[in-house]
C-alpha cells in the first residue's frame, strides 16, 4: 500500500532562517499575519527579531500573545475572537509546540466553527483555514511539520488529538539559533520528546520507508548530541543537531503517527499538568519493555541508530542495550518519576481507568507494535508511577 504524505509547502531550515520569514509570506502571497506567541517570547528578543523583518517589508502585524502551557479550548477561542477583530490572511506562531498548536486549532475553529471536541480523533475536519507559518523556538515537539495538534478540553480536561491536512503549516522555519536560550530542563524535556517521536514512528504499524529514514536519522542526531546540549548550552554544533532531529522526527511521526507512549502521556499531562516532553519520557522505558517482544527487529534497529548497539549485534542484544540507555539517559537528565514529580498517588490511582480509556480513545495505543488492554495500561501506569 502506498504511503501517503503530508509536509509543509515550504521550510527554511539553518543559522539565521528566521530573516526568511517575510520573504516565505511573499511568496505564499500572504500580507497580513497575526502573530501567535506567549507571554514569555513576547517580551524577547526573538519576537522582536521577526517582526523586525516583517516592519523592514512593509509587513501589518499583530501579536496575540495569551498562549498557555498545554493549550486550552479556552484559549483558542479566545485567539478565533482576536483573528476575527481584523482581516488578517494568516497565522504565524513562534514558540514551543504551544503556540504552534494554538495556531493550527486557531485556523481549524476560525474555519469550521463549533468547538474544538467536534473534530478531535476520528472526526474529519471539513476545511482547511488560514494558512499557519511554524517558527518554533524549542527542539522538541516537531509541531512545525505536522498534522497533529493536541488541544485540552477547557471543561473536561481531556487532552484531545486534533488530526488531518488543516493542522499542517503551510511553511516552517527552523532556526537552530533561536534554542541558544532554552534551559536545561526544557532542553532534555523537548530532546526526550524528539527522541519519543522517532522511535513511536519506527516501530509504529504505520510505518513506510520514507518515515523509517527519517526516524532513525532523527534517533542518531539527538541521542548522540542530547547530553551534551544540556551541558552546554551554548554548543551550536549540539543545538543544530537537536534542532534537525526533531524537525526530521516530526516529519516522520507526522507520517506514521505515535503510538503507546503518547497515548498515556497525554492524560498524565491533562490531569497533573506535568510538560508533555516530559510526560514522554517518564514512560519510555517501561513501555518500550512491555513493546519490545512485538517487534524485537524494530526496536533493536533503534539501538543501532542511536549508536548504542553494533551493527552486527543480535537483536536480544541489542533491545537490551536500548532499555539500558532509556533508563541512563532519564537518569543522566534527572527526568523524575510521577511520584517524584509529586503527583499524589491516591488521585493517580483513583484516575487510572479514566486514563486508560482516553488512552486508548486517542488512538495512538492501536499504532503500538503490541496493542494493550485497559488492564495493562492501568499496569504500566503503575509500573512507571515509582
Amino acid at each position: 500500500m502506498a504511503a501517503m504524505i503530508t509536509t509543509p509547502r515550504l521550510m527554511a531550515v539553518g543559522g539565521g532562517a528566521l530573516a526568511e520569514l517575510a520573504s516565505i509570506l511573499g511568496r505564499l502571497g500572504l500580507m497580513k499575519p497575526l502573530i501567535v506567541t506567549d507571554p514569555y517570547l513576547a517580551g524577547s528578543g526573538h519576537l522582536e527579531r521577526a517582526t523586525g523583518y516583517l516592519d523592514r517589508a512593509g509587513v501589518v502585524w499583530k501579536v496575540f500573545s495569551d498562549t498557555v502551557a498545554d493549550p486550552t479550548t479556552a484559549v483558542v477561542e479566545t485567539g478565533v475572537r482576536c483573528f476575527g477583530e481584523s482581516d488578517f490572511d494568516s497565522l504565524v506562531a513562534i514558540g514551543g509546540g504551544s503556540s504552534i498548536d494554538t495556531a493550527k486549532a486557531m485556523s481549524v475553529l476560525t474555519a469550521n466553527g463549533g468547538k474544538m471536541r467536534d473534530y478531535k480523533v476520528p472526526a474529519e475536519i471539513p476545511k482547511a483555514g488560514p494558512p499557519v507559518v511554524a517558527i518554533p523556538t524549542t527542539a522538541g515537539t516537531g509541531s512545525e511539520v505536522t498534522r497533529f495538534t493536541v488541544i485540552t478540553d477547557s471543561e473536561t480536561d481531556e487532552k484531545m488529538l486534533i488530526a488531518g491536512l488543516a493542522c499542517c503549516p503551510v511553511a516552517a522555519i527552523v532556526d537552530y539559533e533561536l534554542t541558544l536560550t532554552m534551559p536545561l530542563r526544557l532542553t532534555a524535556d523537548t530532546g526526550l520528546d524528539s527522541l519519543t517521536h522517532a522511535i513511536e514512528a519506527y516501530v509504529s504499524r504505520r510505518a513506510s520507508p520514507f518515515t523509517d529514514g527519517l526516524a532513525k536519522n532523527a534517533m542518531g542526531l539527538i541521542a548522540r548530541h542530547i547530553r551534551a546540549a544540556c551541558a552546554a548550552p551554548d554548543n551550536r554544533a549540539a543545538r543544530e543537531a537537536m534542532m534537525l532531529g526533531a524537525t526530521t522526527a516530526g516529519m516522520a511521526f507526522s507520517n506514521a503517527s505515535v503510538c503507546l507512549v503518547h497515548g498515556m502521556s497525554r492524560p498524565i499531562g491533562a490531569f497533573f499538568h506535568v510538560p508533555h516532553g516530559l510526560s514522554n519520557a517518564m514512560l519510555l522505558p517501561e513501555i518500550t519493555a512491555f513493546s519490545a517482544t512485538a517487534a524485537l527487529e524494530r526496536y533493536a534497529d533503534c539501538a543501532r541508530a542511536m549508536g548504542v548497539a553494533e551493527e552486527g549485534e543480535g537483536s536480544q542484544a541489542a533491545v537490551a542495550r536500548l532499555l539500558d540507555e532509556l533508563r541512563r539517559l532519564n537518569e543522566d537528565l534527572a527526568v523524575p518519576t510521577p511520584r517524584a514529580w509529586g503527583i499524589d498517588a491516591a488521585r493517580y490511582d483513583d484516575l487510572l481507568p479514566v486514563m486508560a480509556d482516553q488512552a486508548l480513545a486517542s488512538g495512538s495505543p492501536a499504532n503500538n507494535p503490541r496493542i494493550p488492554s485497559s488492564d495493562e495500561i492501568i499496569d504500566l501506569y503503575r509500573r512507571a508511577y515509582g
